[in-house]
C-alpha cells in the first residue's frame, strides 16, 4: 500500500497552501509537515535545494516548487484542474503565474515603509485586479463553474484581504463585483478553507505586525498594539 504523500509547510507560506489545495480537491491523503523558516532543519535543506516551501515528498523523494507540485498531482490523479485543450490550459497557466505576481505585489504593499509607498503598492494591486475583473467570467470561479488549478492559486491570494479590510479599505477590491464575487466563492470553497490552520489569521496579523511598515503602523492604531484579532470563518 503505498505511503500517504508529505506536504513540508510552513504555516503562512501561501505556495503551501495552494498544493494543500490541491491535494484536497483530488481526495489525496496527505500528511503536512510545518517547520520554521527561520531556523531551517537540515533534512529540509537536502530536499529543498532553493531552501523555500512547500515540498511534497513522494516515497521520501523530494518534488520542490508548488507551480511543479501541481502539475505533478495533475498528472498522476483525478479529478483535472486544467482545461483539457491544450490553449486553454496554457491560458490557465498563463494566469496562475498571474497570481504569483499578485503574491510578489501583496509582499511588497505589506512590507511598504511609508504611507506614500503604501498607496503606491495598493494602486499596483487595484491595477492588477482590475485586469482580472475584465478577464473573469460569470463566476462563481475563474473559468466559471468548474473549479481549476487558477483558482486553487488565488484562493491563498485573496485571503491576505481578510487581515487586510480590518484596517482599512484600501480601494484594492472596491467596485470589481466579479473580482467580489470570486472572492466570495473562494472563501467558502472547503479545499480553500482547510488549506490554513483555524489560527492563520492571527498568526499572520501577527507577521504584519512585526514588519515595521506603514501597514504595521495602520495595525497598531486599527487593532491594538499587540495586533491580535479574530477573524470570523463561518
Amino acid at each position: 500500500m503505498p505511503r500517504p504523500l508529505k506536504l513540508v509547510s510552513h504555516r503562512l507560506c501561501p505556495y503551501v497552501q495552494r498544493a494543500a489545495i490541491v491535494l484536497t480537491e483530488k481526495g489525496i491523503d496527505f500528511e503536512r509537515i510545518d517547520i520554521d523558516l527561520a531556523s531551517k532543519p537540515d533534512w529540509f535543506l537536502r530536499v529543498s535545494p532553493l531552501g523555500r516551501t512547500p515540498v511534497l515528498l513522494v516515497d521520501d523523494e523530494p518534488v520542490f516548487e508548488s507551480g511543479v507540485i501541481c502539475e505533478y498531482l495533475e498528472d498522476t490523479a483525478v479529478p483535472r484542474l486544467h482545461p483539457a485543450d491544450p490553449l486553454l490550459r496554457a491560458r490557465h497557466r498563463a494566469w496562475m503565474e498571474f497570481g504569483s505576481a499578485i503574491l510578489h505585489a501583496i509582499a511588497a504593499f505589506y512590507n511598504a515603509l511609508d504611507e506614500q509607498a503604501l498607496c503606491d503598492r495598493a494602486a499596483e494591486l487595484r491595477r492588477r485586479f482590475e485586469t482580472l475583473e475584465g478577464r473573469l467570467a460569470e463566476g462563481p470561479y475563474f473559468s466559471g463553474r468548474q473549479f481549476s488549478m487558477v483558482d486553487a492559486v488565488f484562493g491563498p491570494v485573496f485571503r491576505y484581504f481578510d487581515v487586510f479590510d480590518h484596517v482599512r479599505d484600501f480601494g484594492v477590491l472596491t467596485g470589481l463585483p466579479r473580482v467580489q464575487g470570486w472572492r466570495a466563492a473562494l472563501s467558502v470553497r472547503a479545499s480553500v478553507r482547510q488549506a490554513v490552520d483555524p489560527q492563520y489569521p492571527v498568526w499572520l496579523c501577527r507577521f504584519l505586525t512585526e514588519r515595521r511598515s506603514a501597514l504595521s503602523r495602520l495595525m497598531d492604531v486599527a487593532l491594538g498594539a499587540t495586533g491580535a484579532m479574530v477573524v470570523s470563518r463561518d
